[in-house]
């Protein structure tokens, strides 16, 4: 028998629309409680891959839908200081291998510790990514960490905009559906 996949979603809404049956862990949210708790899933049970499933905001005007993502970087860590004290590269961005072969949209993903809802901050992310979100980054370093394949799908739940609070949780029901039949086309359910 081969080895499960694992779902991770920081909140249960957002994996509302999975089968019961399928494999989930729910981490909280934030790039420590999702590394923490994939890395402690992971320790204790073998999985053939790990998907995670989640919302996220656009950084660019017209986007919609679920988008797998091609490169994740953790945005809010500033490596300058590190680097010239190390005198190396520090690296906070990883390339994902993409599964979908054209099935989905593709996107590059900025995840740090805060909500995106502000239009400066917003304007300077989108200069390098597509979408942000919480715990990507965390997710997909703790999967390869443990060398198990990693694959995160995100549905543009907000703007990453001065509304994106108040319509996150109205988005949630749209979301899970759309995340679940994003893992469906993908073969994962």
């Amino acid at each position: 028998m081969s080895a499960p996949v694992l779902f991770v979603a920081a909140d249960r809404g957002e994996a509302a629309g999975l089968p019961s049956g399928a494999e989930l862990l729910v981490t909280g949210v934030g790039l420590v409680r999702a590394a923490a708790a994939v890395a402690r899933r992971l320790a204790r049970r073998e999985y053939s891959r790990v998907v995670n499933i989640g919302t996220a905001g656009a950084l660019h005007d017209g986007m919609r839908g679920v988008f797998e993502v091609e490169t994740v970087t953790q945005h809010d860590l500033d490596v300058a200081a590190i680097e010239r004290i190390m005198g190396v590269p520090f690296p906070v961005e990883l390339s994902l291998p993409l599964v979908g072969g054209g099935a989905l949209p593709t996107a590059r993903l900025a995840s740090g510790d805060a909500f995106i809802s502000d239009a400066a901050v917003r304007a300077r992310l989108a200069a390098s990514a597509d979408l942000a979100e919480m715990e990507g980054y965390a997710v997909a370093w703790a999967a390869r960490e443990a060398g198990v394949p990693v694959t995160l799908l995100k549905q543009i739940s907000d703007n990453a905009d001065d509304e994106s609070e108040a319509r996150w949780l109205g988005a949630l029901p749209r979301a899970a559906v759309e995340l679940a039949d994003a893992a469906r086309t993908l073969g994962f359910v």
